[in-house]
């Protein structure tokens, strides 16, 4: 099917601007007003299918590059590139699976949850769905030179696409200290350039916009609106998953807020399409340690407003947070953000879906994600935290225990694997003095190794036991 880039195009979406711009134009804010930017379409012009089941023939063409990958299997929802610019390595080829027991842990009734597990992507995380749909903007716009800030999975899906593609090298900013060997040796081996900031990720998310006005680079952070789009298809698989019937809710982690952002304008897109019936509801599980979203949302009471933000109110949060110099603290590196850059998209998302914020401990993340490992799939500690809130809402009787929700794991236990030996092996005082005084107290599902000496009988005892 031909797809015709004259219906792609950029919009700002402040209700007050509303500024357009062309596809092809390599933008990462909007020039007359500075707010984030919109991928829209002109569906009247595009190629929709009249059902999304028409997605599934697409399986049986395994040669052809766009159908091998889940995310430009359904190039006709992000028609802004012809394939001629498209860059994939067979991302998105990824499974939803049903999770009676993590279920049971989460208070749900069998059937009810499933995980969608992000970490078969080739770099192990989400980030391959928007690194693609990036690349292949930058590859459309003529780019010369990308560069990102990152916690590590950025990082890795950039170095691993520009590896690959060989026309477009990148810069990564890390913060110093701030970045899980797991990610970081994916970096290095891909042979990106990794600029070490003494900083956190948003000291290094400020530096790359700098840079980026600066020397001209392409923007591969989620501020890039283009990445989004390639992360809207996590929701296609979803529904692809459950036989194209919508959940009741989609529960997830929140660090920069793209993914919450992309799936919210996923469903409105298929809504106002008429391919689904309804939206679900959606939950941004964010740490206790990098609760931003959270206290704007559940304190300050700051919502979306038709696109009219209360942004003297979250400059007047931001303010107070620098004045008590409150940082982002926690074991899930991967959404330890004090400034989520999509925040508004979220607060929109949020405002179309009726969805909810909530926030768990670090000691909640753990005993969730160990629960997962149980149930055969292992994930980083950020992921586990939409496990955790997931059983946190349904204790609080915001889900029910009947209905249908899936958790998105975003990225795969090898990211961070010191966390989870720790978690497993160190007591209550080792461990908070290897990791700090992140509230973990106790490693309730700890699967600790038994030491014994070379003797068979202790070794047939120490099995069965």
């Amino acid at each position: 099917m031909k797809i015709r880039t004259d219906i792609a195009y950029q919009q700002c979406i402040n209700a007050d601007c509303g500024a357009t711009f062309d596809v092809a134009e390599p933008l990462f804010e909007c020039p007359k007003c500075g707010d984030l930017l919109d991928t829209c379409y002109d569906w009247s012009k595009a190629a929709m299918p009249r059902r999304l089941s028409a997605f599934e023939a697409k399986w049986a063409d395994q040669a052809d590059p766009l159908a091998f990958s889940g995310v430009w299997r359904f190039h006709e929802l992000l028609p802004f590139a012809r394939r001629e610019h498209i860059i994939t390595l067979g991302e998105g080829r990824t499974i939803l699976q049903r999770a009676d027991r993590v279920a049971e842990y989460a208070g749900l009734a069998p059937g009810r949850l499933f995980l969608q597990y992000e970490g078969l992507n080739p770099s192990a995380s989400f980030k391959d769905n928007g690194m693609t749909a990036a690349y292949t903007h930058a590859r459309l716009v003529g780019a010369k030179r990308a560069i990102c800030a990152s916690t590590g999975n950025t990082s890795a899906s950039v170095a691993l696409f520009s590896a690959v593609d060989g026309r477009i090298p990148a810069a990564v900013l890390v913060g110093s200290g701030k970045i899980a060997y797991g990610k970081l040796a994916q970096a290095l081996d891909f042979g990106v350039r990794v600029i070490q900031v003494e900083g956190d990720f948003d000291t290094c998310m400020k530096r790359v916009k700098e840079v980026a006005r600066e020397l001209g680079f392409y923007l591969m952070n989620s501020l890039n609106p283009f990445r989004l789009e390639g992360q809207k298809t996590i929701m296609y698989r979803i529904l692809e998953g459950l036989r194209w019937e919508v959940p009741d809710w989609i529960v997830v982690p929140g660090g920069n807020l793209g993914n919450s952002s992309a799936f919210g304008k996923a469903f409105k897109e298929l809504h106002e399409a008429g391919l689904i019936k309804r939206l679900p509801r959606l939950a941004v599980i964010v740490a206790e340690g990098a609760d931003t979203l959270y206290r704007i949302v559940n304190e300050e009471k700051i919502a979306w407003n038709g696109g009219r933000v209360d942004e003297a109110g979250i400059a007047a949060f931001y303010e107070q947070m620098d004045a008590e110099n409150r940082r982002a603290k926690t074991l899930a590196s991967a959404i330890e953000i004090n400034r989520p850059v999509n925040l508004k998209k979220c607060l929109r998302a949020l405002e179309w879906t009726g969805g909810v914020v909530e926030k768990v401990s670090d000691q909640e993340i753990l005993d969730a994600k160990a629960q997962v490992g149980a149930g055969g799939f292992g994930c980083e500690p950020a992921s586990a935290a939409g496990v955790a809130g997931a059983r946190k809402l349904v204790a609080a009787g915001t889900i029910g225990r009947d209905e249908h929700i899936a958790c998105v794991l975003t990225g795969h236990a090898l990211k961070d694997p010191n966390i989870t030996v720790a978690y497993h092996t160190l007591g209550d005082d080792e461990l908070r003095e290897a990791y700090g005084d992140y509230g973990v107290r106790g490693a309730n599902s700890a699967n600790k190794p038994i030491v014994v000496e070379d003797n068979l009988e202790k070794i047939i005892a120490a099995i069965q036991a």
